[in-house]
């Protein structure tokens, strides 16, 4: 799979300077504390299998059933419960080899492409895309649209006119000194297809935390049906001072996999505004992403990152493939050799997403297994789901979950681990979890 090209000439050193840019506006943070034409759902009421639970469910926007209104992604699969995306982030299918190697990852969806990307390959390949604009023979690999990434962040909250350029192409607004983000993303709409394939937006820490809720509200609620928020915890230069700046977080609690959790839910809270709910995706760095950054993601922490994101209640993955700082630079991570040391974590955890993916298609019940940990309840044919991490701020070593009221088990099955834990008569078991990045994932057998 590990393969050696020009890392840079795919993408063009014009296009490299303008992500240079934006990766440069990074070290900073978040915090918990009128809709897209297209359409976002109203929270709706559960219709999976019935679990026997008298627990209340988490606010949802459909599940799989979501895609069923746009017709481009329901009839590329996305309604299947089966189905979970698992994206990576603005990568390139130019050589016969690429949506392969990227498929056998685990991969199923490209969020953006290049512009000299082959919509052919991609289709052959089974694999799905969202793309800035409409590829030359695009067809029903292309389930959706990407608006824009971070305007939120380069062209800030405000109606200001739009020069149309880009960071690092000359003044963003008019006037200079207005913000035009919201007109950035209105534009940038209006200049794709008005067809039955949802848009997408990712932003930064201007939602995050440099703007008012009615502000960031504004830039969630106003033009998409898909929203992710990137901040890179573990591998972000600067970005614990300014989380303990702004946020008052304690620098030993800054660089925590509970921390991409933390985003899921600061883009839930403001997704909420309107009454309407669509999914929210979590994004994760795969190596060493800022070109003043000081370290590379390590494979445990990535694995941490991602399962608190689903933990969290994201519904889908992105992998950020480019390393802009480092000894090993490259727009193709995973693909060639700067990604040796990340790749079979990656290609793991993707294979256990994809074994969940029903799982974490149905809709999560609220109960609280201990306050110092962070957890999930699901249910699926017959067996109760619980995903658990520790909390920000928990320390690794032994805790205890306790069960709500409905479920009776002498023992709860650890996926992927091999092992078993007993499960007492009051419905209480321990585990440990070694590290502030350890999770695990309990099958208990409805009885």
């Amino acid at each position: 799979m590990r393969r050696r090209r020009s890392r840079v000439a795919v993408f063009g050193v014009g296009f490299l300077a303008l992500l240079l840019v934006l990766i440069s506006c990074y070290p900073s943070d978040i915090w918990r504390g009128s809709p897209s034409a297209s359409g976002t759902s109203r929270p709706s009421p559960s219709r999976g299998e019935s679990s026997g639970l008298n627990l209340q469910r988490v606010p949802w926007e459909g599940g799989p059933s979501y895609y069923a209104r746009f017709g481009a992604a329901a009839t590329a699969g996305w309604s299947d419960p089966s189905f979970f995306p698992i994206g990576v982030w603005l990568e390139s299918v130019v050589e016969p080899q690429d949506a392969p190697d990227d498929k056998a990852m685990g991969f199923n969806t490209y969020i953006g492409l290049t512009g000299t990307s082959s919509a052919q390959m991609v289709r052959d390949n089974g694999m799905a895309a969202l793309t800035h604009k409409p590829l030359a023979g695009y067809g029903q690999e292309t389930v959706g649209w990407v608006i824009d990434d971070e305007p939120d962040m380069w062209a800030g909250a405000g109606d200001a006119k739009w020069t149309g350029n880009h960071p690092g192409e000359g003044p963003l607004c008019d006037p200079e000194d207005q913000g035009c983000g919201y007109t950035v993303m209105a534009e940038q709409k209006g200049k794709l297809p008005k067809d039955d394939r949802p848009h997408y937006a990712n932003y930064g820490k201007g939602v995050m935390i440099w703007q008012t809720e009615p502000e960031a509200g504004k830039f969630v609620n106003g033009y998409t049906d898909i929203i992710s928020a990137d901040v890179y915890w573990y591998t972000s230069n600067g970005i614990c001072e300014e989380a303990k700046t702004y946020l008052n977080l304690p620098v030993e609690q800054c660089r925590l996999s509970a921390n991409y959790g933390a985003l899921i839910d600061k883009l839930r809270r403001l997704d909420a505004q309107d009454g309407r709910l669509q999914p929210i995706y979590g994004i994760v760095e795969v190596g060493w992403p800022g070109a003043d950054d000081k370290r590379e993601i390590e494979p445990q922490q990535l694995a941490g990152a991602v399962m608190n994101s689903l933990i969290h209640e994201a519904r889908g993955i992105i992998y950020f493939n480019h390393n802009f700082g480092g000894p090993c630079q490259s727009q193709h991570v995973l693909r060639d050799e700067c990604g040796d040391r990340i790749r079979p974590t990656v290609v793991e955890l993707n294979k256990r997403i994809r074994q969940l993916a029903p799982v974490l298609n149905s809709q999560s019940y609220k109960h609280t297994f201990n306050q110092r940990l962070d957890t999930m309840l699901k249910y699926h044919q017959g067996s109760y789901y619980v995903f658990a991490m520790l909390g920000r701020g928990a320390q690794p070593g032994a805790h205890t979950l306790e069960l709500p009221p409905g479920i009776r088990a002498d023992k709860a099955e650890v996926l992927f681990e091999g092992r078993t834990v007993p499960i007492d008569a009051s419905g209480e078991f321990a585990d440990t979890f070694q590290a502030e990045h350890s999770y695990h994932v309990y099958r208990i057998p409805a009885g």
